[in-house]
C-alpha cells in the first residue's frame, strides 16, 4: 500500500486522492496540517530525500509526495499510475484557477 503526503486545501493533492479513489487503490493519506507529528514526517522526508531537491530551489512545497510499494519516494504521481496500468480520470488542469501550492503563492 502506498502512503500520500498532502493537505485537502492542496489542489494537486486532491486530485491524487480522486485519482487513487477511481482507480481503487488502497492508500494511506497523511494530512501534513492535521498535526504537528505529520507535519515533522513530512519534513523529515522533504529535507533528506534527493527527489525534492529542485522543489525546494523553486519554492515548491513538495505536496502530494508518496511512498510507493517499492518504500521509493515520489512526486510523480501521473507517471506512477501511468506506470501502473491505471487511468488519470481525474486531470490536473481542470481545478487549478486561482490555486497557490508555492511557498511564494506563484501557484501550482
Amino acid at each position: 500500500m502506498i502512503k500520500v503526503y498532502g493537505n485537502l486545501n492542496c489542489p494537486y493533492c486532491v486530485v491524487l486522492k480522486e485519482n487513487l479513489d477511481r482507480n481503487k487503490i488502497e492508500y494511506e493519506f497523511i494530512d501534513v496540517l492535521e498535526s504537528l507529528g505529520n507535519l515533522a514526517a513530512f519534513l523529515k522526508l522533504r529535507d533528506s530525500e534527493p527527489v525534492f531537491d529542485h522543489l525546494k530551489q523553486i519554492n515548491d512545497i513538495g505536496l502530494p509526495a508518496f511512498i510507493d510499494e517499492e518504500d521509493r519516494v515520489r512526486i510523480d504521481w501521473e507517471n506512477w499510475l501511468t506506470e501502473h496500468g491505471y487511468s488519470i480520470p481525474v486531470p490536473k488542469a481542470s481545478i487549478f484557477e486561482n490555486s497557490s501550492c508555492s511557498i511564494d503563492r506563484k501557484g501550482c
